[in-house]
């Protein structure tokens, strides 16, 4: 029996990886490993040795051991997700700040409200106009035109924008605090963007030309109004 080596592991096919890798066993695993490997798993602290034969009975019961102590399940230490980003606008022009209370995902069935910790009333005052409402999740801008983003602007959707993005983060964050728990299931949201077009408005179009100066006000604002949250900041 060689030493012990120490492993911390919070995934069982982890150990049987580390030890073809580290140890140039193929598929025989059961008998013909001789090398011990204390594991600690870091879910339940547990520590157990590990050689041939334990190491596949353990597998076997991987359901069970993934369970041990799941009461003392702790939380990935995550209060709040903050994202800023810049976005198409389909009411007011470059510059202009949207607050989403949704990310609408096109072309899917896929919806994602939430409770936005930024309102629009936080940003009234300092000379940028602010828009709160549904914002469109799009596969990609050359993807849309005038009649479909209409549609969306008009419609009982009353969407504010477009971006690429939000509802896949939305989709990750509900899944990691709702369903998996692996996060505060109350994790505070902060979504905030800033206008690079209005794709409805001729020569506001991404194709008229870059943001220039006109997008450095609302992105330092949208940043202190974020960290006055975070630190807690009145």
């Amino acid at each position: 029996m060689t030493n012990a080596k120490n492993v911390k592991v919070n995934d069982l096919m982890a150990i049987v990886n580390y030890v073809k890798v580290n140890n140039k066993v193929t598929a025989n695993i059961s008998g013909r490993s001789h090398t011990k490997i204390s594991v600690t798993d870091l879910d339940s602290n547990m520590k157990f040795d590990v050689t041939g034969d334990d190491l596949v009975n353990k597998m076997l019961s991987a359901d069970q051991f993934s369970k041990t102590e799941k009461k003392n399940k702790i939380f990935l230490n995550v209060e709040s997700v903050s994202i800023m980003g810049k976005a198409g606008i389909l009411e007011g022009g470059k510059g202009d700040i949207m607050i989403p209370c949704a990310h609408v995902n096109e072309g899917t069935a896929d919806n994602y409200p939430f409770d936005n910790e930024l309102t629009a009333a936080m940003f009234e005052g300092n000379g940028i106009p602010v828009f709160a409402g549904p914002m469109i999740t799009v596969l990609g801008t050359s993807l849309q035109n005038r009649d479909l983003l209409k549609f969306f602007h008009e419609s009982t959707w009353q969407a504010i924008g477009l971006e690429m993005e939000g509802a896949y983060y939305q989709k990750a964050i509900q899944s990691a605090s709702k369903i998996r728990k692996s996060i505060n299931p109350d994790v505070k949201v902060r979504y905030a963007y800033y206008a690079s077009d209005n794709p409805l408005e001729t020569g506001s179009t991404l194709a008229s030309g870059g943001l220039g100066t006109t997008g450095v006000k609302p992105t330092y604002l949208i940043t202190i109004k974020i960290l006055e949250q975070i630190f807690n900041v009145k």
